[in-house]
């Protein structure tokens, strides 16, 4: 099944709108309840494409494409779709905003207990703690917020909307920066020894050719040695400093990336800007695959190419976006470098990912590898490297259950349903038990790799196999679309790809659907960039032109621009399409080549018609 995005993006927003949209105001709430992560996702799924996508746009109403504007027709006409939505936008933030104007970023009713049988006994405490999670989206959100009341606020006249203009954008530069500050005090490096257990289980997964632990160890260390280094030495303000001497030690490994909250004991960030209360941490020290990935994605949007060319940024934001690309580079260094470890097969070829946890999942893989690419695409890898990143992927597909056919009772289908989950360790600190966070996204979040990987590669074979699986991912998420009740055309209902799952649902899952909508953006960008350029295509392109070219001039130089009104403007048109195939031929060689086959047509026909008329064979 073939993605199409610009369709497939109109009728979520159809379906979102509808579910969202009663009585003259924005309703939040879905299969998972009302919190801070969810209200966001559900707000995305129109927003993301709004602001990312130029197709999408909606803060010029009066440019809006006509099909755009309709799939919102429940919000109002072209005028009123962006207020009700600046209207929306201002009731989440006043939401999560507590008495004393302190941003609120819980995780709610996206905790479970690690014990199902005592979830009733979660402390509404708990249900307060901040959450790397709602850091994250709030980035995202938050962005897209600032960046399309910048726009909007150009074609605004009445004096009552640019004020509920201004107020929204202040109140979502407060919460970016309260955002950005949780991010930095949740950053993790935790530092053991090689003798310990998570020393031991960190060179197992990297020992793929079984060599000498003393000998992995060392060569392990000199890989991350220049991150080593940076980690003590950069790294001042949040969480991720303190283990800093610790870093110095022979015998010490190491991990970074982000937990799963404010880490404990993390120290408040100075800012010149009032962002209330900085709230204790009770997270454990160490970093979780799922939320450093969620925040590398937020911290990859904060340096983006939109947040730069539209100042989405001010200068208090820029210092600590600064702290946080650090931290990005780092830890997207540090597990591209263990992922790829060696010189035979790599860790992340070695499914499944085992953590230093010791919960093993190919969700992981999935995680890790996607560190891989971003690495990639920093450092411009080969397309050899690319192409066994590829085949991960592939394997992946085939393991989870996506591209091929399961059956009922397999434990690759718990990965969707009921999801993979993992301990939030210093969760009980604050009373009650001990919480766990549950991921079900491994299909979209499959889907959204395939589809960057096959945007960088400028191999036409790779980026031609990865979109072949993309196109069967999307096959597999279509089947998962709920086609019942509220839930109408959004996501998610596992049992339409599972016949083992007997559970069926009616409700949205914005979670499910905001990922869903990700990939959708993606497939966007990747459709309207250039196509894959072929060298070789682009040689024989040249070729074919350097003959058209002489072929051209010899017409002319035997004077067949004299033979008549209609044979000169015929050559003077082959002119044009010469000057065409020229123009693109380094840019799109296919379509160079095809002009030029066609103008190699038309001169042979004038050649062939010159010969018959002197009597020639």
């Amino acid at each position: 099944m073939q993605l199409k995005p610009r369709q497939q993006i109109l009728d979520i927003w159809r379906h979102t709108a509808r579910v969202s949209y009663h009585d003259g105001q924005w309703c939040p709430g879905g299969r998972d309840g009302s919190n801070s992560i969810s209200d966001a996702e559900q707000l995305l799924c129109v927003m993301a494409p709004a602001t990312e996508v130029a197709l999408f746009r909606l803060d010029r109403p009066d440019t809006a494409a006509r099909d755009v504007l309709d799939t919102l027709k429940v919000l109002g006409d072209d005028i009123q779709v962006p207020q009700r939505l600046v209207q929306a936008l201002t009731l989440y933030i006043d939401r999560y905003t507590a008495e004393d104007g302190t941003p609120l970023f819980s995780g709610g009713s996206y905790f479970d207990a690690a014990d199902p049988s005592a979830t009733d006994e979660i402390k509404s405490e708990q249900r307060d703690l901040d959450v790397v999670d709602s850091f994250s989206i709030s980035v995202t959100l938050m962005l897209a917020v600032i960046g399309f009341t910048k726009t909007f606020r150009s074609v605004v006249t009445r004096a009552t909307l640019l004020q509920q203009i201004d107020d929204l954008e202040a109140k979502a530069n407060t919460r970016l920066t309260a955002a950005l500050i949780g991010l930095l005090r949740s950053f993790s490096v935790s530092v053991f020894s090689a003798d310990d257990p998570l020393g031991q289980a960190l060179i197992r997964m990297v020992n793929q050719e079984r060599r000498s632990t003393r000998v992995v160890v060392d060569e392990l260390r000199l890989a991350l040695a220049e991150i080593n280094v940076r980690l003590r030495d950069d790294v001042t303000i949040g969480s991720g400093a303190a283990e800093g001497s610790e870093l110095e030690l022979t015998n010490r490994l190491f991990e970074c990336g982000w937990s799963w909250g404010l880490v404990k004991g993390a120290p408040v960030v100075e800012t010149s800007t009032e962002v209330g209360r900085q709230h204790e941490g009770v997270a454990e020290n160490a970093p979780y695959l799922y939320f450093t990935t969620v925040a590398l994605d937020a911290v990859q949007a904060l340096s983006s190419e939109l947040t730069r060319l539209l100042g989405l940024l001010d200068a208090e934001q820029s210092r600590l976006a600064q702290s946080l690309q650090l931290r990005f580079e780092l830890t997207r260094s540090y597990w591209a470098a263990i992922g790829t470890f060696g010189n035979g097969r790599w860790p992340l070829e070695d499914l499944p990912w085992q953590p230093t946890d010791g919960i093993a999942a190919d969700y992981f893989t999935l995680l890790v590898g996607g560190m891989v690419m971003q690495n990639m695409e920093a450092v411009r890898a080969s397309n050899a490297d690319m192409r066994r990143v590829a085949g991960v992927l592939e394997e992946l597909a085939n393991r989870s259950r996506i591209t091929r056919r399961s059956t009922p009772g397999e434990s690759a289908i718990d990965v969707h349903y009921p999801g993979l989950t993992f301990p939030l360790v210093g969760s009980q600190d604050v009373g009650g038990p001990l919480l766990s966070w549950t991921v079900t996204d491994m299909a979209p979040t499959l889907l959204r790799r395939t589809l960057t990987l096959g945007s960088l590669t400028s191999d036409g074979g790779i980026r031609s196999w990865l979109l072949d699986l993309s196109g069967a991912i999307w096959s597999h998420l279509a089947d998962r679309v709920v086609h019942d009740g509220n839930g109408n055309g959004l996501w998610d209902q596992p049992a339409g790809v599972f016949p083992g799952i007997d559970k069926k649902y009616v409700e949205p899952s914005w979670y499910y659907t905001k990922r869903v909508v990700d990939c959708l953006v993606t497939a966007a960008r990747v459709t309207s960039g250039p196509p894959v350029r072929s060298e070789r295509l682009t040689g024989i392109a040249s070729d074919l032109l350097n003959e058209a070219e002489h072929l051209y001039d010899r017409e002319l130089l035997n004077g067949s621009t004299y033979s008549g009104q209609t044979l000169r403007e015929e050559l003077d048109r082959i002119g044009v399409e010469l000057d065409r195939a020229r123009t693109v031929r380094a840019e799109q060689p296919g379509v160079a080549v095809a002009i030029t086959v066609e103008v190699l047509r038309k001169l042979d026909r004038f050649s062939a018609a010159r010969r018959a008329d002197s009597g020639g064979s």
